[in-house]
């Protein structure tokens, strides 16, 4: 019995089998032995499977905070039309923000208190701890992309024809016009008509008369778009007097900017956004319109303006920052109330009067200070040429 034993346990060990590292041994039942080695293989197989599975690349998305998102995304200043869209790269050329003296002192202050590795301390004194207001930023942007958005050349059309009896609106005094009827046409020799020689005697409708030039009389009919343009003459029916009318200069054509108004500069430096049936053309106006403005800043901003002309510059406020504006020669602070295309409404803290100003206007402290630049250095460029 023992031989046998050791005899069945030598075949065993002789019958031993290696499959990839396992080993199997022969009990001399082959059926039992290849089910076994099946079995095992299949578990290798699965086991394999889930590991490759584990191996498998998996993408996690994490969302990033609110001041990651903002740090990453670089500042654009807000559409013109409006405040709350951003303005494309496409859409503007120039950015300048004007400088402080002590920016570079703050930034050497920064310097030491990172290297020093210490958080600088939080003040809480009141109001003059506050965070200073930020630099407006001055954008100079086209205000249109067709002719009929930018036109700044008077079209090349027939002037309407003034006759006797026409109803037009005529210059009683500077700023003042009212509506009147031709009642004659006063011609010193036909030869010098066009220079401007033809006076026109008006009746008005309240009363008096006066007699007057061809660019101090506008048509009382509503003009046609294709005859307006920027730089155009005009009179503006003021909204809140059906009888008042004032002289300006078209500075916006309609466009997508400013929701399809005409903006008119009025003779005492007033912006008036308005639709086509409020304005009238002047009839017979100078060669150059600026010919007709009284010499003062008005001038020189409309010249500036109308040399920059379509991309004139324009300060980005926001509602409810603080600014300078002069008032009668005297810089008051006031707040920005309210953002309408070009235009803005501020409120004077002296008296808390409201009024609204272009964000071109040289009324503007930071305005003044870009123009007084740019004329240093254009006064430069002169001498050089000289």
């Amino acid at each position: 019995m023992e031989v046998d034993e050791m005899e069945i346990r030598l075949s065993e060990v002789k019958g031993e089998l290696k499959d990839d590292g396992h080993m199997l041994y022969s009990t001399g039942k082959s059926s039992s032995s290849s089910n076994e080695t099946l079995s095992r293989k299949r578990q290798r197989e699965d086991c394999s499977d889930s590991l490759g599975d584990v191996k498998k690349a998996v993408v996690v998305l994490t969302r990033l905070p609110d001041y990651k998102i903002s740090a990453l995304r670089p500042p654009t200043p807000p559409q013109f039309y409006s405040e709350d869209e951003s303005l494309s790269s496409s859409e503007s050329d120039l950015q300048w923000e004007p400088g402080n003296d002590s920016s570079g002192s703050d930034k050497s202050k920064s310097k030491k208190t990172q290297t020093n590795g210490q958080r600088p301390k939080s003040s809480t004194s009141g109001a003059s701890a506050s965070v200073p207001q930020p630099s407006p930023i001055i954008i100079s942007t086209a205000f249109g992309i067709s002719p009929d958005e930018t036109r700044n050349v008077r079209p090349d059309l027939p002037d309407d024809e003034i006759t006797v009896d026409m109803m037009v609106l005529a210059r009683k005094r500077h700023m003042r016009w009212q509506r009147g009827k031709i009642v004659e046409i006063i011609t010193k020799d036909v030869l010098f008509s066009e220079d401007g020689h033809v006076k026109y005697k008006v009746q008005f409708e309240e009363k008096g008369k006066s007699l007057v030039s061809g660019h101090h009389i506008a048509f009382d009919a509503i003009p046609k778009r294709e005859q307006l343009y920027v730089g155009a003459r005009v009179v503006v029916n003021c909204q809140d007097n059906a009888s008042h009318f004032q002289t300006g200069i078209m500075v916006e054509l309609p466009s997508r900017r400013n929701r399809l108004r005409f903006l008119v500069f009025t003779d005492d430096h007033v912006p008036i956004y308005v639709g086509l049936p409020l304005l009238h053309l002047v009839c017979r106006p100078l060669e150059d319109p600026l010919d007709d403005l009284r010499d003062g800043p008005h001038k020189t901003f409309m010249t500036r303006y109308l040399k920059d002309w379509p991309r004139p510059h324009l300060t980005v406020y926001k509602a409810g920052q603080s600014i300078s504006v002069d008032l009668n020669g005297v810089e008051q602070r006031c707040e920005v109330q309210e953002i309408d295309s070009s235009l803005m409404q501020v409120v004077f803290k002296e008296n808390q009067e409201k009024e609204w100003i272009h964000r071109g206007s040289t009324r503007l402290e930071h305005m003044r200070r870009i123009f007084s630049v740019r004329e240093s250095e254009e006064e430069q460029q002169r001498d050089s040429s000289d």
